[in-house]
């Protein structure tokens, strides 16, 4: 392991006014995006799609990084070139997913899950630093419920997590860590924020005890938002508020970023959090984006298999406004005007 190396790589993939773009949907789960906008799942149709993102001028000018999933690693643009290639040309770090998924954990709670994908990952990622990719990403998913979450499903998520990290930076790959405390029950945002807290805990806790480099990791986090089905939901200003107390308490200064998760917040209200927690400031990481959904929404609709042109400027939009968000420079004006 080089830290030094990894630190520069971690350090870049924050890097003022930039985040990550989350291009990383398995087949089943970009399925389930084309279907909204009748485009068949075809390898060719992601591939068309993908090349869109990518080939967008401009991108890279808010874009550090992309997240990628594994076939796509592998395919080429429609001109021929490997995507790693062509994002490093863009000055665009190209990572990949490596986590197979959240399996049903027995032991656990109801819904409750534990993220597979261990076995073999130090071969698999010899082979994606073979291809290009200088950054991994493994997502850990936490269930809020009645009974839930459970001692079981923090420990075991947390334990992959920081096996996961430590098998990367023995292959020169940073690591983004995620925990996701799920948005998608009817919890408020105090619960949300007792088990952020909890999770963030028992992360670092692992972290510590499997001699992960925190200067060579990034941290995806949830914000700590109200579940989606509460009735009352927490404001811009209170999200902002209790995400950075409870990442003051338990991220040490050490870790670079922290490039958030938007977990189904809606394009504007996922880029309204980051800025209001960067007009905030006062912390000792640079606070950024690693959205999915919050970034491609809106080019994906825009495009429906048939408008590249459109895609494309629905996407440069939604990645200058969370570049300019990860600044706290964005405002609701901002996307009037567009």
């Amino acid at each position: 392991m080089n830290l030094n190396i990894l630190h520069e790589t971690a350090v870049a993939m924050v890097a003022p006014g930039k985040g990550l773009l989350a291009a990383d949907e398995s087949t089943g789960t970009i399925k389930k995006r084309f279907d909204k906008i009748g485009v068949e799942n075809t390898e060719a149709n992601r591939q068309i799609y993908r090349d869109l993102l990518f080939t967008t001028a401009g991108f890279e000018q808010h874009t550090s990084g992309v997240i990628l999933y594994e076939e796509t690693l592998f395919q080429k643009s429609l001109a021929g070139q490997p995507f790693p290639q062509l994002l490093a040309s863009k000055g665009v770090i190209p990572g990949i997913k490596v986590d197979e998924g959240a399996k049903p954990l027995p032991a656990g709670g109801p819904d409750e899950t534990v993220t597979e994908g261990l076995d073999g990952l130090r071969e698999r990622l010899q082979k994606y630093k073979a291809a290009g990719a200088r950054f991994a990403k493994w997502r850990a998913v936490i269930s809020i419920g009645a009974h839930t979450p459970t001692h079981t499903a923090i420990h075991v998520n947390a334990h992959a997590l920081a096996r996961y990290a430590a098998l990367c930076q023995e292959a020169g790959i940073v690591p983004i860590v995620e925990p996701e405390v799920l948005m998608d029950a009817d919890n408020t945002v105090e619960t949300c924020e007792r088990v952020t807290e909890w999770i963030l805990s028992a992360v670092f806790e692992e972290l510590f005890v499997q001699r992960v480099a925190l200067e060579g990791m990034i941290l995806k986090p949830n914000m700590v938002v109200s579940g989606i089905k509460c009735p009352v939901q927490a404001g811009v200003a209170e999200v902002a508020e209790r995400t950075i107390k409870v990442l003051k308490r338990h991220v040490p200064a050490a870790v670079p970023g922290i490039a958030f998760l938007s977990g189904g917040q809606s394009d504007l209200l996922a880029t309204a959090h980051l800025d209001a927690m960067n007009k905030i400031g006062g912390v000792p990481w640079k606070l950024t984006f690693s959205y999915g959904r919050a970034l491609q929404a809106a080019a994906q609709k825009a495009w429906s298999g048939k408008n590249v042109d459109a895609g494309r400027k629905a996407h440069l939009h939604r990645s200058k406004m969370n570049g300019l968000a990860a600044l706290g420079q964005w405002s609701e004006a901002l996307e009037k005007a567009a």
